[in-house]
């Protein structure tokens, strides 16, 4: 029998007998919303489909949308009466308001519903269980910087933008050009600091604002370090997930669960991390608050007793095999997809379900959101499977939950470090 399970400040759960908490009340937001609403509607009407005209051009249309939004304060640019920095942005009263209720819906949806274990550890985080964890030592990009100013970017991203731009505008493009540009794509995640270099240098890519010449592509860690206390002995790091602190309390969640699997933590909390470049306004930034779940489970038995309330859902999914093929994604039936062995197993192909349920009854247009599998460079050498759920919107498909069968790699590295079995 499943007992809903709540987390309080004394850490009580309610009796076999005590009702199942009722749905949370989401925040009304304030009637000034209405007049912003009807104006985005009106906007994005005007923007062409893939198959339609439109008066306004993707671009126009996303910086309409910002404008009006920052006008009605959803959102503006942190410190900004000091010129602001990029990659921080504080939420307004209404940005407030959708922020509590999508928060709440999670909660709703994920938490309560099935009865996971929530957790708030600490955002600073002592340096060995990041160094235990790996991210010390690989939570990297690689950046160029402009050799004259000194302005820093991603050296991938510079790679990318140059060959979709010469794939999607330059139409004198030779057929053994796309063809290349499209495999440099394909292999984007796999190269090296010098084959990305030697790329760079031999597309003649140059700093985008300035057009000077670029360094040489050097690895860059993401996360913003301190030190605990006045001493300056015991560093740390602004916490770049919160899985971590799921992991490190994995044995007392699990004594708390009876020393019973499969049991699901979440927590809800801010991360960091210090973007190179950050862009594209709020969905690359330093600071971000990060909803997760780990649901562990035996690795002899990944069934799911509930994966037959989604396994008819059909939605769009991009397996592997059609993207390094190149085809596009394609409606599959959920329970097809386990039975096929397109996705690895059923508590994976379970939370597939639930996220396209939590997005769609969010209003995501169920014909912008994608299932797309990691291909096997992106792949962490870790992973049994994982799937994003992609969003296509002005910037493209955009990334927006990642779905990943981990193994125990994460038990094991944190065992490993403090020699003793979790």
């Amino acid at each position: 029998m499943l007992v809903l399970r709540r987390v309080s400040f004394l850490l009580s759960s309610p009796s076999p007998r005590a009702p199942l908490a009722k749905p949370l009340l989401l925040l009304r937001p304030p009637q000034t919303l209405a007049p912003t609403a009807r104006q985005l509607v009106a906007m994005a009407a005007s923007v062409p489909s893939a198959g339609g005209a439109g008066t306004m051009s993707r671009d126009a249309f996303r910086a309409a949308v910002t404008n009006t939004l920052e006008r009605r304060l959803f959102f503006v640019p942190s410190f900004k009466i000091y010129g602001g920095v990029a990659g921080l942005y504080d939420y307004g009263p209404p940005g407030c308001a959708v922020k509590a209720n999508v928060l709440a819906f999670w909660r709703q949806h994920f938490v309560l519903e099935e009865g996971m274990l929530e957790v708030d550890c600490p955002c600073v985080t002592p340096e060995v269980v990041l160094k235990a964890s790996g991210h010390v030592d690989k939570f990297t990009d690689l950046m160029v910087k402009d050799e004259k100013t000194g302005n820093c970017y991603r050296a991938d991203h510079l790679l990318k933008d140059f060959c979709k731009d010469k794939l999607e505008k330059d139409h004198t493009l030779s057929p053994e050009m796309a063809e290349e540009y499209n495999r440099v794509l394909a292999i984007l995640d796999d190269l090296t600091a010098e084959q990305l270099g030697a790329k760079i240098r031999e597309y003649k890519i140059v700093a985008p604002d300035t057009k000077n010449s670029l360094s040489d592509p050097y690895p860059f860690n993401l996360m913003f370090q301190t030190s605990i206390g006045p001493s300056g002995l015991s560093p740390g790091y602004m916490r770049p997930e919160t899985a971590q602190g799921i992991f490190v309390n994995f044995k007392d969640l699990y004594y708390y669960n009876g020393n019973k699997l499969p049991f699901a933590a979440a927590q809800i909390g801010q991360a960091f991390r210090n973007e190179i470049s950050p862009r594209q306004g709020l969905l690359r930034v330093r600071e971000f608050t990060l909803a997760e779940i780990e649901h562990f489970v035996d690795p002899e038995d990944k069934s799911h007793p509930k994966f037959g309330d989604v396994s008819d859902l059909e939605f769009w999914m991009f397996p592997r095999e059609d993207q390094m093929a190149g085809r596009s994604a394609t409606r599959l039936k959920l329970g097809n997809s386990i039975s096929e062995g397109t996705v690895n197993n059923e508590t994976l192909g379970y939370f597939i379900g639930r996220v396209y349920l939590f997005l769609t009854q969010l209003g995501i247009d169920k014909d912008r959101l994608r299932f797309r599998q990691h291909l096997p460079n992106e792949m962490a050498h870790y992973a049994a499977d994982c799937w994003d759920a992609e969003i296509e919107c002005s910037y493209g498909w955009i990334e927006c939950v990642g779905i990943a069968d981990r193994s125990a790699y994460d038990l094991r590295a944190h065992s490993v470090c403090i020699v003793r079995t979790l």
